[in-house]
């Protein structure tokens, strides 16, 4: 799994879905006593298993709640909060995957509305559920934290009503068990994208943001 990590993280380099130093993944198996997560600012297109950062998964002694223990001299991704969301509580092993796949970030940006665009093109629809996109926020916030477990369909017994969400005016987060299967869809609806973009056609605009 942390050789995948890595793998993965070059290969969404090679697609040009992140630049030398973006992009992010974590994992943890089910109930586990770690997270394993990249690290932040380091070349992406050099992460090795020594390189991923493993945080004791312990009780927070104020809240009870179980948050990952940063300790002296790690640098875990900015974007913990994010995938810590995802991770808490899940009952199997999941990895999370967040990068600024180029299609799908030029989709929202466009005004389309992935969920609708993809319940059209059964090559997506059939394998990876689309939730609804998480509107601009600030990145490494723990608003957009928030907001992207909650587009994710995230429940209180830790599954997810979604596979997928794109995040405006910055990228997406996938989830599946293992890396290669969060990559996967990431590669279907970024596909999709470009094929609607190529066509010209806006014809489900994104709903508004309520203020």
């Amino acid at each position: 799994m942390l050789t995948a990590i890595g793998d993965v993280m070059r290969r969404v380099y090679e697609r040009g879905w992140i630049t030398t130093r973006d992009g992010n993944i974590s994992m943890r198996k089910r109930a586990g006593k770690y997270l394993y997560i990249t690290p932040s600012g380091w070349r992406k297109t050099i992460v090795h298993p020594e390189h991923i950062v493993r945080l004791e998964v312990l009780t927070d002694p104020v809240t009870g709640q179980l948050v990952p223990k940063v300790r002296d001299g790690q640098q875990p991704s900015g974007e913990l909060w994010m995938h810590w969301n995802l991770q808490k509580d899940t009952k199997k092993t999941r990895t999370v995957v967040h990068v600024h796949a180029t299609h799908i970030v030029a989709a929202i940006y466009a005004g389309i509305d992935l969920q609708a665009m993809s319940a059209e093109f059964p090559e997506i629809s059939r394998y990876t559920r689309v939730g609804r996109t998480v509107p601009a926020l600030p990145a490494l916030s723990r608003d957009l934290a928030d907001v992207t477990a909650e587009c994710l369909g995230l429940k209180q017994d830790g599954t997810l009503e979604f596979d997928i969400v794109g995040q405006m005016n910055h990228g997406v987060c996938a989830v599946a068990t293992d890396p290669w299967g969060a990559y996967e869809h990431i590669e279907r609806l970024d596909h999709i994208c470009e094929i609607v973009l190529k066509s010209g056609v806006v014809s489900k605009p994104l709903p508004k943001q309520s203020s």
